[in-house]
């Protein structure tokens, strides 16, 4: 035992001395008293951690001292002990809020697996309790780092829906910050004490997402060996975060679509209809709109989920945040990774400033972890950075050019260009020329067309 604090209540001074006495060599401080109204005062004046209280007293029942305990104290654990133990008596102490019961006559073993279970269970809610206001001020907005009007912005818009139910859709690059901003309005609303569940409809293949998302039956499917539940059902009275969003199916878009308008859905080879209470928060990295356009996403759910619209602005249009962020990093990479990194000097800093920032803040992140680690500790100079943006690289594959004194081949540099960009785009994609020309913005005709031309080898 660690000293913790007990107050005995009891009519019967007997009592009192022999649990007193018993207690205190388990290595509890002990303070005990005859009468409730005693008790109630000194719980007001000191902190214990277990109240034990006789069920029957003449001046207030335990059950009524439990009661009153509860409405000013939520941690201290109230026991009641008895010899007029029954079921009623004990649903009604534990309905008033007390932990647990013990019989009369008991054995002191009993007793002390009871407190020592009732502190045990003290100590995990003190630890929940901590975490959550860890994780509250982890994710709260003014700790999102930026002084830039878009994200100041940004920010007025996470305050003002925070405590709502409507649903949000944050739209950005990736890197940009999308589930940070999730995490900022969860943990910023009446649900915050509720799970938050994400899941990455990108990660997920299109057969199995429905599954995660609404969980299934057992033998719903070869390999459906036990019921599962899914993310709607995890984050119920919470909020599910759906990252990329745009890349679920048309037909799971229109199942998506019937929970958001009904509140209610069967699991895969269910059909029992499941109600759940879930606020949304959808995020894609992509242009909805012009997916809409292109029939590629549903328009009637696309407008339910876009009732509260936020956009993320890329780095490169925030870069005055860069230094903010820079020195963000560094203080916290420097405790985590334990290092002694004073700061950055001028010219690294300018490097970072030219940069474009494909990436956005993860990629800042990145470079700046790199740094840290390798540095370790005094000043990181432009020669601690990653190669390409040290050399003034813009992004894995936009070299900046210089046009020597006596010129140049456009059309060589034109197409070496051009070959450079089709060959990242194929070797990041694994050779699919459908999800290459997605990433350039072009046709897959075009791309094969262009393939073949400079006969690149795929």
């Amino acid at each position: 035992m660690a000293g913790e604090r007990i107050l005995i209540v009891d009519d019967e001074p007997a009592n009192l001395d022999f649990l007193r006495e018993a207690l205190t060599t388990q290595g509890y401080v002990v303070d005990t008293t005859t009468d409730p109204t005693v008790a109630l005062e000194r719980l007001e004046q000191d902190v214990y951690h277990v109240l034990l209280t006789d069920l029957k007293m003449p001046r207030m029942s335990g059950v009524e001292l439990i009661r009153r305990l509860k409405e000013k104290t939520s941690f201290t654990m109230g026991i009641v002990f008895t010899a007029y133990a029954s079921i009623e008596t004990a649903v009604e102490a534990i309905k008033a809020g007390a932990y647990d019961y013990v019989r009369k006559p008991f054995k002191l073993e009993e007793l002390y697996v009871v407190l020592q279970r009732a502190l045990e269970y003290q100590r995990l809610h003190a630890e929940n309790v901590n975490l959550r206001r860890q994780l509250k001020a982890k994710y709260r907005y003014e700790n999102i780092v930026s002084d830039h009007p878009k994200m100041q912005e940004v920010f007025a818009t996470i305050e003002k829906v925070a405590d709502s139910d409507s649903t949000v859709l944050i739209c950005g690059e990736s890197g940009t910050g999308k589930e940070l901003i999730a995490r900022a309005i969860h943990y910023n609303s009446y649900r915050q004490d509720k799970p938050l569940v994400p899941i990455n409809c990108a990660a997920i293949p299109a057969e199995l997402l429905e599954a995660e998302l609404f969980g299934y039956e057992k033998g719903a499917f070869t390999g459906a060996t036990a019921t599962r539940i899914g993310r709607f059902e995890l984050a119920h009275g919470g909020t599910l975060f759906l990252d990329e969003i745009a890349e679920m199916s048309p037909a799971l878009q229109a199942k998506l679509l019937r929970v958001l308008q009904e509140r209610e859905f069967e699991r895969v080879g269910g059909v029992r209809t499941i109600k759940v209470d879930v606020r949304i928060i959808a995020a894609t990295n992509k242009n909805i709109e012009e997916l809409v356009a292109r029939n590629q996403f549903r328009e009637d759910l696309y407008y339910r989920l876009n009732v509260i619209p936020i956009h993320v602005p890329p780095l490169r249009e925030r870069k005055s945040d860069i230094p903010l962020l820079v020195t963000h990093f560094i203080e916290r990479f420097n405790a985590e990774k334990r290092r002694q990194i004073q700061g950055i000097t001028p010219e690294a800093l300018q490097v970072l400033m030219n940069y474009d920032w494909p990436g956005n803040v993860r990629e800042l992140e990145n470079a700046i972890e790199r740094a840290v680690i390798l540095k370790g500790s005094g000043l990181i100079t432009p020669a601690d950075l990653p190669p390409k943006l040290a050399q003034g690289v813009s992004g894995d594959f936009f070299p900046v050019i210089d046009i020597p004194d006596e010129g140049l081949d456009f059309e060589g540099v034109m197409q070496a260009f051009e070959r450079q960009l089709l060959t990242k785009a194929l070797q990041k994609t694994h050779g699919v020329k459908s999800k290459a020309a997605e990433l350039l913005h072009m046709n897959r005709t075009t791309l094969v067309e262009k393939v073949k031309k400079l006969r690149l080898d795929v």
